[in-house]
């Protein structure tokens, strides 16, 4: 199975899986992504069969006809575990695509559940390895132990999560690479990927209506550093990050109302380019079409036919006045931006 270029992180949610079913097939066939569950606090195990995640659960699955992904359950509680280990063990017996997920700080029901998964289908597993400060060195001997309770026949995937990577983080750079030096002569790894999410967690009063905000794309930069460095094992060391979302949207809760404004996003070399625009009200309309408009006069615009992301800008940007329509929800914004996102990604891999 060839390596993947890029591996994004994405909730199961309708507007990343539609996301990733929007990009071209020759985009689509270079990602694999890491499918993260949304958390159902207080959720009793046998309440997970009705979660409001499960319908998208299987479109996800449904999604994944010829390429494969990973599939995680981060935040589930403890009494959950048993309950959401039948549900993931089954997504994977389905088409062996979508592979379970583990890692070190895991408890021992689960890490046993997403090993044995794996061996069953032969699909391999994921061990994800959270760095979100200072690599620590005693997670070496925990995934080491993690690695030797895996069969010997079952392939084995580094998700080296650095979580936030923002500007604030200069040496995350440095922590990837002791983590990477620490783990890599471990075992023979199928993929090694290198995941950091460098999107803010946009505030109320971080931007100005309807101006353009840009914020460094640090993972980027972070990605740059380690590429530099001249390690041997480079060269298959695939990238990651959380598309255009903050790292923290993976735990959000589903339901309950946002505030009244939203976000258009663009990606360019080294910028997320962020512009607030009104979710609701008479000037909605006008405030989306003008928020289009400037991103579609960018320089680093690159034309309607780049993705279906840029198309929906051109469109939106074009649209009457006198209608809303096509200018879309929140779900259609996060949508357009992470298609033009992942489609940019891996054309700058590549």
């Amino acid at each position: 199975m060839a390596e993947p270029l890029y591996v994004p992180v994405l909730p199961v949610r309708q507007q990343a899986r539609m996301a990733y079913e929007d990009v071209r097939p020759d985009i689509q066939a270079a990602i694999a992504p890491l499918w993260n569950l949304p958390p159902c606090p207080g959720t009793p195990a046998s309440g997970l069969t009705k979660a409001r995640w499960q319908r998208e659960l299987n479109k996800v699955r449904g999604a994944h006809r010829r390429h494969p992904g990973w599939l995680d359950a981060p935040f589930a509680e403890e009494v959950q575990v048993p309950a959401l280990a039948e549900i993931l063990s089954e997504c994977t017996g389905l088409s062996r695509l979508l592979r379970p997920v583990t890692g070190p700080e895991r408890g021992m029901a689960q890490q046993s559940a997403a090993l044995g998964t794996a061996h069953r289908y032969g699909c391999g597993v994921g061990i994800r390895v959270g760095v979100s400060g200072e690599w620590d060195g005693r997670t070496t001997e925990a995934v080491g132990q993690l690695l030797g309770r895996a069969a010997p026949d079952v392939p084995v995937d580094l998700l080296l999560d650095l979580g936030s990577v923002l500007p604030g983080r200069p040496d995350a750079g440095k922590e990837a690479l002791r983590a990477l030096d620490a783990l890599r002569p471990l075992t023979t790894w199928r993929t090694a990927a290198v995941l950091g999410g460098s999107f803010p967690r946009a505030t109320d009063d971080m931007l100005e209506l309807g101006e353009l905000h840009e914020e460094p794309r640090a993972d980027w930069h972070m990605w740059s550093e380690v590429q530099a460095s001249g390690r041997d094992y480079l060269s298959r060391l695939t990238y990651g990050d959380y598309g255009v979302q903050s790292v923290t949207a993976l735990a959000q809760v589903q339901g309950g109302g946002g505030p009244p404004w939203g976000l258009l996003r663009y990606t360019t070399d080294d910028w997320f380019v962020l512009c607030k625009v009104l979710n609701g009200g008479p000037d909605r309309t006008a405030s989306v079409r003008a928020a289009a408009r400037r991103f579609r006069d960018l320089p680093e615009f690159r034309g309607a036919s780049a993705s279906a992301g840029e198309t929906w800008l051109r469109d939106c940007a074009d649209g009457p006045l006198a209608s809303s329509k096509g200018t879309g929800q929140v779900m259609d914004w996060l949508r357009a931006g992470n298609v033009q996102h992942m489609t940019y990604v891996v054309r700058s891999l590549r």
